[in-house]
Order: C-alpha cells, then sequence, then structure tokens
C-alpha cells in the first residue's frame, strides 16, 4: 500500500470523532443539513477538484487546466491555501486536505455542515431538482455530471468528429453560460413555457362575422399578414428571451463554408448545448447565493469552533489565525460580508425581541425609552443562567431535567460518565439551552447593540402595540424574552433569500456605518480608482449591482428575424454600467458560431467631450458623459457600429433597477 494512502487512512481515523459530534452539534444548534460523506485528500488532488468545481470527473476540455495551473500558482506563492471543497449534492461530498492541521480540519469539518444545510434548505438551491423539504432526493449532482463528461468525452474520440471542433463548440457555449433565466425553476429546452402569442386581427374579425366583401375591400391580405408580423415583433421586444442558451437549442444553427449558408446542428452539438446547459442552471444557485451561502458557513463555523468550544484550547490560536485569514482576504470578501450580515440580522431580531418585552412594561414608552431604561440592568438579566454558561462535571447536579432548557437523557449519561462533558458541555442543554449560551446580544462586541437603536424604530415597533402595559417590572417583561428568535429568524431567511434580495432587504444605514463600507469608482479626470461615498444607498446599489446575474452582464434575446433576415439580436439590460465593448465582440464572435447567421447587441455606451474632459482633468473633477445607444453587428467576418434606433434604445434602459423582490415574486 502506497505511504500516501496510509496516511489518509490514518487522517480519516483521527476525524472520525470530530465529523459525528460537529454534525451532532449542528442538528442541537438547529440546522438540518444533507449527510455528508468525508473525503481524504493530497495536495494535487484537492487542486484537481478545486478546478472541477468541487468534483471528480467533468467533461474534457482546457479550462480545467487552466484552472488546476492558477490554483496551484496561488498555493505556490501563498496567495491562497484551500482548505476544503464541498458540493451541493445529497449527500454532499467535502474533501478534507491531509495534511491539515487538527484544528483546521475542525473549522473545515463545522464550516462545511453549515454549507450542507444551506444547500438543502434554501429554494434557490432548490430550483435544480427537487426543492427544500420533507422529501428532498437533492440534485444527484456527481452522477449527472460523471454522465455529462462521459458524452462529451465519447464525442471527442468520436473518429468522425473533429476533436477540435467539440472544444470549440464548448468555447462558444461557455462564453454565453450565464445567459439562462437564473430565476425560474429548471427545465429542458423543449419543455420551457411557451409564450402566449399576440392573436391575430383575422380571428378577431371572424369573431365579428365580417363579411368577405368587407374584408377584401378593408382588410388587404397583405396588409394583415404585416400588421401581424409586427405585432409579433413587438411582442418579442416586450418579452424578450432571458434563457439564451435554450433560444439557441431551439434555433441556432452553424455555419457551412461549403454551401455559404446556416446549416441545422449536429446531433452531438444539440447534446452538448443541452448538458452545458443544464450544468449552468445546476451552479446558478451556487453563483447567486456566493455571500449568503459562505457567510451562512463562516457564521455557524464560529458559533461552534469559538463559542462552543469545538475547538479546544491547544487548537484555538490556530483556528484564530485561520479565520483571520479567511475574513481578511482583500476585495469584496464574501465569507467577511456574509458573516456580518448575519450577526446584522441575528442581532436586530434579538434587540427588537427585547424591545417588543421592554415596551410593555408600565411606564415605558418609545419617547423616553433611552431615558428610563437601565441598560446595564438589562444586559445583566440577559446574560445567561450561570447553570447553563459554564457546565463542568462538577455543575451538573444543579441542572434539573425538568428544565426546557435541559436535555434530560443526555444528563442522565453525563452523569452516568458516558459523556465528556469537558470536551462536549453542548451535549446536555437543547436548542433552547444553547440558544441562551450563545445569546448574541450578550456577546462582549455586541454589548451596545440595543442602546443604539433609534428612535425611529422605536416608534415603529409601538405603532400597533395594544398591551403596552402587561408587565409590571423589566425583569418580568425580561424573563419573557425567547433567547431562539435570531436564530430562528435566521433559518428562516436562509430559505427564501439570495444574495440580491438579502443584501437589499438588509444592508442598513447602521450597518454601513458600523462596518465602515464605501464605495470607489474610476476617476476619468484622474486615471485611477478613488472613494467615491460613504452614503448607504450608493453603499447598497453598487453592491447590488455585483451581484445582480452573477456579477455579469445581463443579455437577452430580443429577436430572431431582426430587420426580417434571419438575424439575432441581443439587447444588454443597461443598468449604468457599460460593456467592455472589445470583450463583448469576443463573445459575439462565439455567438456566430451557435446562430450561423449575422448577430447584432444593443448597448448604451458613455462618451466624452475631448475638450470637456480635459478641462475636468485640469479642475480635478469628474466629467459627465452622455449615454448613447448602439448596435454592434457581426456577419462572421466584419463588425459594424450603428446608431441604436431609440424604441430599441427604451428597451433595454433599466430607469430605475427593482431588487424589492422575493423569490414567489420571480418565479410567478
Amino acid at each position: 500500500m502506497r505511504d500516501d494512502r496510509i496516511d489518509a487512512r490514518r487522517e480519516a481515523a483521527r476525524l472520525n470523532e470530530p465529523v459525528t459530534e460537529a454534525a451532532n452539534l449542528a442538528r442541537k444548534l438547529g440546522l438540518d443539513p444533507y449527510p455528508v460523506n468525508y473525503w481524504i485528500v493530497d495536495h494535487d488532488e484537492m487542486n484537481e477538484l478545486i478546478a472541477y468545481g468541487g468534483f471528480q470527473r467533468r467533461y474534457p476540455h482546457w479550462r480545467w487546466g487552466m484552472a488546476y495551473d492558477r490554483q496551484q500558482k496561488q498555493d505556490q506563492f501563498g496567495m491562497g491555501k484551500a482548505f476544503e471543497i464541498v458540493n451541493n449534492d445529497n449527500p454532499a461530498h467535502a474533501f478534507l486536505q491531509e495534511s491539515n492541521s487538527l484544528a483546521d480540519q475542525k473549522a473545515v469539518i463545522t464550516h462545511v455542515e453549515a454549507h450542507a444545510d444551506f444547500f438543502a434548505n434554501n429554494e434557490w438551491f432548490g430550483l435544480f431538482g427537487d426543492g427544500p423539504g420533507d422529501d428532498r432526493s437533492g440534485p444527484d449532482a456527481a452522477a449527472m455530471l460523471e454522465r455529462h463528461a462521459e458524452t462529451v468525452r465519447e464525442y471527442a474520440e468520436d473518429p468522425d468528429i473533429d476533436r477540435d471542433d467539440v472544444e470549440r463548440f464548448i468555447d462558444a457555449v461557455l462564453c454565453l453560460e450565464d445567459t439562462i433565466d437564473q430565476h425560474r425553476a429548471f427545465a429542458r429546452a423543449d419543455e420551457r413555457r411557451e409564450r402566449d402569442a399576440p392573436p391575430d386581427l383575422r380571428e378577431r374579425l371572424d369573431e365579428l362575422d365580417v363579411s368577405e366583401e368587407v374584408r377584401r375591400q378593408a382588410f388587404d391580405e397583405e396588409w394583415l399578414d404585416d400588421l401581424a408580423e409586427s405585432e409579433r415583433a413587438d411582442a418579442r421586444l416586450d418579452d424578450p428571451h432571458t434563457d439564451v442558451l435554450a433560444y439557441l437549442l431551439e434555433h441556432g444553427r452553424q455555419y457551412d463554408e461549403e454551401s455559404g449558408k446556416a446549416v441545422e446542428f449536429e446531433p452531438w452539438q444539440k447534446d452538448v448545448l443541452e448538458l452545458l446547459r443544464t450544468e449552468a442552471y445546476y451552479f446558478a444557485g451556487q453563483k447567486m447565493t456566493k455571500v449568503l451561502n459562505e457567510g451562512w458557513a463562516a457564521f455557524w463555523e464560529s458559533t461552534m469552533m469559538s463559542d462552543e468550544g469545538f475547538a479546544g484550547d491547544d487548537e484555538f490560536v490556530t483556528y484564530a489565525d485561520h479565520m483571520a485569514r479567511v475574513l481578511g482576504s482583500p476585495g469584496l470578501n464574501p465569507y467577511k460580508l456574509g458573516m456580518e450580515l448575519w450577526e446584522y440580522v441575528e442581532n436586530v431580531t434579538n434587540r427588537r425581541e427585547v424591545v417588543d418585552k421592554l415596551l410593555r412594561v408600565e411606564g415605558v414608552t418609545w419617547r423616553n425609552f433611552h431615558d428610563v431604561v437601565d441598560f446595564e440592568a438589562v444586559q445583566a438579566a440577559l446574560d445567561p443562567d450561570p447553570a447553563i454558561a459554564s457546565i463542568t462535571p462538577e455543575t451538573l447536579a444543579e441542572l434539573d431535567p425538568a428544565d426546557p432548557r435541559v436535555d434530560a437523557e443526555a444528563l442522565d449519561r453525563a452523569r452516568a460518565g458516558d459523556i465528556d462533558i469537558e470536551r462536549y458541555p453542548w451535549k446536555v442543554l437543547t436548542r433552547a439551552g444553547l440558544a441562551e449560551r450563545h445569546f448574541s446580544l450578550c456577546k462582549p462586541q455586541n454589548r451596545e447593540f440595543l442602546r443604539r437603536i433609534r428612535r425611529s424604530e422605536l416608534e415603529r415597533l409601538a405603532r400597533y402595540m395594544f398591551d403596552d402595559e402587561k408587565y409590571g417590572s423589566v425583569s418580568e417583561a425580561l424573563a419573557d424574552v425567547a433567547y431562539e428568535a435570531g436564530w430562528r429568524r435566521m433559518r428562516e431567511l436562509r430559505e427564501s433569500h439570495n444574495d440580491v434580495t438579502f443584501i437589499d432587504a438588509f444592508l442598513s444605514e447602521e450597518f454601513v456605518d458600523a462596518n465602515d463600507y464605501f464605495t470607489y469608482e474610476y476617476s476619468e479626470a484622474t486615471g485611477d480608482f478613488r472613494a467615491a461615498s460613504t452614503d448607504p444607498e450608493d453603499v447598497k446599489k453598487k453592491l447590488l449591482l455585483q451581484f445582480t446575474n452573477f456579477g455579469k452582464p445581463t443579455v437577452a434575446v430580443y429577436d430572431g428575424n431582426f430587420d426580417n433576415r434571419n438575424e439575432l439580436l441581443l439587447g444588454h439590460q443597461y443598468n449604468g454600467i457599460g460593456l467592455d465593448i472589445e470583450q463583448a465582440k469576443r463573445v459575439l464572435e462565439r455567438t456566430y458560431d451557435l446562430w450561423g447567421r449575422p448577430v447584432n447587441l444593443m448597448t448604451v455606451v458613455s462618451e466624452y467631450d475631448e475638450h470637456e474632459l480635459e478641462i475636468a482633468q485640469r479642475r480635478n473633477r469628474e466629467p459627465t458623459p452622455t449615454e448613447v445607444g448602439k448596435r454592434i453587428r457581426y456577419d462572421g467576418d466584419d463588425f459594424e457600429t450603428h446608431a441604436l434606433d431609440p424604441d430599441l434604445e427604451a428597451r433595454i434602459v433599466a430607469d430605475d433597477v427593482d431588487y424589492d423582490t422575493k423569490p414567489d415574486d420571480w418565479l410567478a
């Protein structure tokens, strides 16, 4: 047996207990994850898995080698260490690097359990396969991707098919892999909803029982044909196809050089396009919830490792360094932003729970709240019961088996010596006990959070409060505080939100101020980037634009018979951020390979007057651009740029992007 396999077996044996107990603790805390299979891999195997997106087999293509080389260089030059990778499947599969320290492995395992919970319960992952619920079979992704890999491999090795043609075709599809309707449940292209065609005027004339003589005199057949086509064109422009890959699968062609015209796809091409579209839908959930998902995993990892002491005393410094590196990564860090947002949700919910009780005390109103409430006394009253806060073998006798915060069965086992209480004190507590033990407003970093509540929020909470003299004292009111409120609210939100809806709902002025968020932008005047604004609405808008459509431009099919010449008309749904025109042209070249005829792209570009730009640079101020609609056309050989018809420009410009939507709205 090879030495590396012996090392892997030894590492697996060492991790058996942490894997089991992390899963048990996760469930005690209220998580409900898919079961997880853990695999021990070496350094090179980990890099291969990361390159393959977390799976062991993918279709043959050069992109995987490029991804592997990039990951290897990141490790080699210290630009980022891979601790783990986990995929969305049932059971989920997590891969641990055997060279990690035990502290790192424990951190990874707790992180993975939270990811598996998110995969199992978030509606956006449920759009691919069975959604959250009692009968959640999951996507069976590993088997699906392996089938896809084998299918593409067979085509690539088929002597009747040029392998280079297969790779080029995959290249073309991958340029458009994010042009799907990620807000709609996945369905095969031929199962997509059919659009309702606008009624033909002939049908209305039949209903009116118009005579043939009148029809011949008043309604010329050619005119009726033109009207019907015009109305169909308007309908297409008003309701563009957001699933570009599905549209190309139904209507796309390839250019045949011998005949000089577009011909039907080969069967292998339609097959490859369908399976790549399927994979795009599978990975859409991960792309749409990167901040939410990583923040969720980081939050519960920290709760288990730090707050509940899953990291032993001799491991805690190593773990703290691990977490500092993860949260301290530069740029827009999804772990940091996501964890801070989840902590904010927990704190806000717990604060409202406490304030709701305090406003029901005789003599306490929203107007005098900050004057009459003794916050130090409230804080002391909220601190967890000492018997719950510190559990040792010596204090087990103080726990009451009838207390709803205590797991009576586990307590009996602990008293009999069957549970190692020094390592796993949480085993003798219920979820209610753990919630009190880790109530967020009692943590040192959050002790001022209750005091910071604004009068406007107090007024809003009190507006519909009728039993506002329910309690005779503060202590009586605080005895009714539901310590689980924050965690319960977090579980509700993790079911329905994605990054866009979550940021829109919870990135508040208070959050922006407390965490020092700001926007930056490129300055045309100075030629570099600079801080632009600390206004919460600016910060929110900038973040929303980064996460809408995976942070990629939103492009849809507006017409497959543009100008009545079988040309494809794509529209960039402009939201104030312009395209990289040279990159857009490269994508049009690939799109031509999937259409077989000329392709057009509508967009809006910002143009600067050279004289005004020169004046702005001298005065160190930003010039004002002129936004101009353009249509870029590619015919297989050359590019042309045309002025965009004002009516078409109006259809692609978003005057006000509405982010205030939830999954039910998007799925309607």
